[in-house]
């Protein structure tokens, strides 16, 4: 069985997010989005409260399983036995960073094996932490967040 983890802090989860996840579907038996919590980090959304975001936003594809975890991610995947680390590329930064985590990945994960896909230019530009910074300046985030999210927001 192909399972593949994507991992995120989804605080909150972006419409390029979503489109990653879903674009990946077709690849793997199961994707499990898995929001990861790192005790040094400050959010702006409590763990249940993106939990349940991701739940709504997924409900729809029994492919998609949602998860938290704490730690490093390769040991989560080892953990539910996924097989495969889902990831998305806005841009060349993106790029080798992500590129030296997945070499350390193969090398800590037994061969954990990393899947890239390049995010759609619709979304490039589109991270959590802009969202977060509009969210905390009162503005307008719906053309960057699924509709249920900017529906609470507002």
């Amino acid at each position: 069985m192909k399972i593949a983890v994507f991992p995120g802090s989804f605080d909150p989860i972006t419409n390029g997010h979503v489109d990653l996840i879903r674009r990946a579907v077709p690849l793997f038996d199961k994707i499990v989005v898995a929001v990861g919590i790192n005790s040094q980090k400050k959010y702006l959304y409590s763990l249940d409260q993106r939990l349940r975001w991701l739940e709504a936003v997924f409900s729809d594809e029994p492919k998609i399983e949602i998860g938290n975890y704490e730690g490093l991610t390769v040991n989560y995947c080892k953990t539910i036995k996924a097989n495969y680390m889902l990831r998305g590329l806005r841009n060349a930064s993106d790029f080798d960073y992500e590129k030296t985590i997945s070499q350390l990945n193969a090398v800590i994960g037994d061969n954990m094996e990393t899947v890239f896909l390049i995010s759609r230019p619709a979304f490039s530009h589109v991270s959590s932490t802009i969202v977060r910074e509009i969210i905390r300046g009162k503005g307008d985030v719906s053309a960057f967040v699924p509709p249920i999210i900017s529906k609470e927001l507002i």
